[in-house]
């Protein structure tokens, strides 16, 4: 019989699968993430025809550009649960995020036109019924502040982990550290102004004008996909 060997994600000498590397899985989720907004945004000032995004990353779900949207995050979502880490509670969050990540696309946040085959939005291209309890939108929102605490989480706690003690760390480790934290710190700073748009201590006609959704989502994101090239090993080589 022939033996089955476990791939070890973490074993430069391990020739698996590619996919199944930690590296290359965490450079592929970096990547998606620092591209999703701003190709989101390119669409909007191109194809659309706009002078600012659209409320929300989200929305995106009701344009032309769903595809890209749902593909990133359905992308997010795969690598994420594939993702394995380092230790048993890398699996779990990340498993958490990745699951988080899938309910983002598969359940669309509120409708971004008022009614189908409106005029006025001629970039939005699908509208559905809302139930009187909005269950979608709110189910979306918790998946979406789920998906970011999770990261955030990996970010500030996991990915500043070492095997050597503070003293023997070297520069670059530190350095790499305060990245990984600036990153976490930054997905938290993003999704509490989004709370206190949702909560009306930020003004209402101030929060929508300005697309604080939209750019926090991004800052957010870009955070998220920074401090995963980070890791990968794509930027500041993570060897020590």
């Amino acid at each position: 019989m022939s033996k089955i060997e476990k791939t070890n994600l973490n074993n430069p000498e391990d020739h698996g699968i590619w996919l199944q590397k930690a590296k290359t899985l965490r450079k592929i989720v970096g990547t998606l993430g620092m591209l999703l907004p701003v190709l989101l945004l390119a669409i909007s000032l191109t194809f659309f025809d706009l002078n600012a995004p659209l409320e929300s990353i989200s929305h995106y779900y009701f344009t032309r550009a769903s595809t890209l949207f749902t593909g990133s995050m359905g992308l997010i979502g795969t690598f994420l649960i594939v993702y394995s880490g380092e230790e048993r509670v890398d699996f779990w969050v990340s498993n958490i995020a990745g699951v988080a990540a899938l309910c983002v696309a598969f359940f669309p946040t509120s409708n971004l036109a008022t009614m189908c085959c409106d005029l006025d939005m001629p970039y939005a291209v699908t509208y559905f019924e809302e139930s009187k309890e909005g269950w979608r939108s709110l189910f979306h929102y918790i998946a979406a502040a789920v998906f970011l605490l999770a990261l955030a989480y990996m970010s500030l706690f996991l990915f500043v982990k070492s095997d050597k003690p503070k003293a023997q760390r070297s520069p670059k480790k530190i350095m790499r550290n305060r990245m990984y934290r600036i990153c976490g710190s930054l997905m938290l700073a993003a999704l509490l102004v989004v709370v206190l748009g949702l909560t009306g201590v930020i003004p209402e006609t101030s929060y929508d004008e300005l697309r604080l959704t939209f750019w926090m989502e991004a800052v957010a994101v870009e955070a998220f996909g920074f401090s995963w090239l980070v890791k990968g090993e794509a930027l500041m080589g993570d060897r020590s």
